[in-house]
C-alpha cells in the first residue's frame, strides 16, 4: 500500500506555488464580480496550468489524456465546491464579528478556502486523477 504522503508531495506544492500566484492574482484582480464567480474564474485559470503540470512532471501519470482530463475536472470541481462551500460559513462565523471590512473578511475566506482546496486536492490527484495503474 502507498504511503499517505510521499515525494510527490513537494513538486505537487512546487507546482502550487505557481498555481496559487496566478489564481490570487486573478481572484483579487475579479473580485468585483464576487465571491463565486472570482474564485471560480481563477481556479479554472490554475486548474488548466495544475493538469499539465501534475499530470506529467509531479505523478507522472500513465493514463490517457482524455481519461485523466475528465477524472481531473471532476477532482477539481469537487474540491472547489467542498473547500470554499466550508470557508465561506466557517469564515462567516469567525470573521463576522470582527470590525474588518468586508472586502477583507472575504479575502481572508479565501484564503482560507485555498488552504483546505490545496490538501482535499493533493489526495484527489494523487489516489484519483492520476493514480497509477
Amino acid at each position: 500500500m502507498a504511503r499517505l504522503i510521499d515525494s510527490s508531495i513537494l513538486k505537487f506544492l512546487l507546482v502550487g506555488v505557481g498555481n496559487t500566484l496566478l489564481s490570487m492574482a486573478l481572484m483579487f484582480l475579479l473580485e468585483d464580480m464576487g465571491y463565486w464567480p472570482s474564485t471560480a474564474i481563477a481556479y479554472v485559470a490554475g486548474a488548466v496550468m495544475s493538469f499539465f503540470l501534475n499530470r506529467s512532471f509531479t505523478f507522472r501519470s500513465d493514463e490517457t489524456l482524455g481519461r485523466s482530463a475528465v477524472k481531473f475536472a471532476l477532482n477539481v470541481a469537487v474540491c472547489y465546491v467542498l473547500a470554499y462551500g466550508v470557508a465561506q460559513p466557517v469564515g462567516g462565523l469567525i470573521l463576522g464579528r470582527t470590525s474588518l471590512p468586508t472586502v477583507w473578511r472575504d479575502r481572508l475566506t479565501k484564503l482560507g478556502g485555498m488552504a483546505l482546496y490545496t490538501g482535499f486536492n493533493y489526495f484527489g490527484q494523487r489516489f484519483f486523477a492520476f493514480r497509477r495503474r
